[in-house]
């Protein structure tokens, strides 16, 4: 039997899901405080992406803990408890290969600040209102 092809959009669709899963899985390993490490369990860290290969032998998840407090120190934990994340992720997927995880600092809050403080400035401003 002939192996059906799949298009570009059915794979990116795929890495997509599996993207979502992995930050929901991570998420609530965060949320109930599963990983031993006191960092982890003093904050409140959000999950807000997972970018997968595609592949799916790699993922990036960016973080970011509540108002932005310690994200250095809890950046070194996550990193240091990555193996503990790579195990349970694994077993909760199902998937052929677990992926590897690597931890990041969301960007986007700090750009989006920045995007913000440039359209508030009042040059830019008199040249939106033309």
């Amino acid at each position: 039997m002939a192996k059906h092809a799949s298009s570009s959009e059915q794979q990116s669709v795929r890495v997509l899901k599996v993207g979502e899963r992995v930050r929901h899985i991570l998420s609530e390993l965060l949320a109930r405080g599963e990983a031993h490490d006191d960092v982890l369990r003093a904050h409140t860290i959000s999950v807000t992406e997972v970018r997968m290969t595609p592949d799916l032998r790699n993922a990036k998840a960016y973080v970011k803990p509540l108002m932005g407090e310690d994200e250095t120190a809890v950046l070194k934990a996550l990193r240091t408890n990555t193996a503990f994340f790579q195990k349970e992720v694994a077993q909760r997927l199902g998937l052929k290969f677990a992926p590897r995880l690597s931890f990041q600092p969301d960007e986007s809050f700090d750009e989006a600040d920045r995007i913000e403080r440039l359209l508030n400035d009042p040059k830019v401003a008199r040249d939106l209102d033309d």
